[in-house]
């Protein structure tokens, strides 16, 4: 999505009286970046927090909300003195705040300098935040390793991946293992995987973790046996 898309979907969904409140933030940021101080904050209640897409599931971590939008271009509209800003405003700011915050990453220019954002969203368990943080801003700067774990993470608390910024190109043969591990563990649990597992397994497929898990077909324990035959029935469907 680019600045002119996300204006102009803002413009479709925000009030008017909103769209007027954030010209007016906006013009006053660009001349005084410390004017964000006390704009960021009143965004979501002075535009709106819908879903920025009508269409979109008020419930789904990956949409967009219109005050990301509008918080996205807040930031924007101060330029260079957007960066010397971020880490307060995101430190004291709300969920909606530092979302939006995520949200804005790539449409700033932060080179890598805006991971310590990024880094510590995905350190938490709010879904919504660490869909945000993954977007192509994470796509672009975060190692390898640091991508491989966001993705486990993503798994393991329930973010959809499929959603994901760089999924499946971005994650690596060792990404992949480690999530066949997972799934392995998983399923010796006798616990269910989602299906989309196996978009990223199957790119760079370990041998081994695929064996343990289709050994588990055999397992004494029916539980076990039951979640290996669930798990491995998502791969075949993914795969067909």
């Amino acid at each position: 999505m680019t600045i002119a898309e996300l204006s102009a979907a803002l413009e479709e969904r925000a009030r008017p009286e909103g769209l007027a409140w954030l010209r007016e933030a906006s013009a006053s940021v660009a001349v005084d970046a410390a004017a964000v101080r006390s704009r960021f904050p009143m965004v979501g209640r002075k535009v709106g927090r819908e879903p920025l897409d009508r269409d979109a599931d008020p419930a789904d971590v990956h949409a967009w909300t219109i005050d990301d939008a509008a918080r996205t271009l807040l930031l924007v509209a101060m330029g260079e003195g957007a960066e010397g800003e971020l880490a307060e405003l995101y430190r004291y700011g709300d969920a909606a705040e530092r979302r939006g915050i995520l949200r804005a990453l790539p449409f700033l220019e932060l080179g890598d300098r805006g991971l310590f954002l990024t880094d510590d969203a995905i350190r938490t368990n709010d879904t919504r935040l660490i869909a945000a943080a993954l977007g192509p801003y994470a796509t672009e700067h975060l190692p390898d390793a640091g991508y491989d774990q966001a993705v486990l993470k993503c798994v393991f608390v329930g973010v959809p991946i499929t959603g994901l910024d760089g999924i499946p190109e971005r994650v690596t043969p060792d990404g992949a293992r480690m999530l066949a591990a997972f799934v392995h563990e998983r399923v010796a649990a006798g616990r269910d995987v989602p299906a989309e597992v196996w978009t990223v397994i199957d790119k760079y497929p370990h041998a081994d973790e695929i064996a343990a898990i289709e050994q588990e077909l055999e397992s004494p324990f029916e539980d076990r046996r039951a979640a290996a035959e669930r798990a491995l029935s998502h791969r075949v469907q993914e795969r067909a």
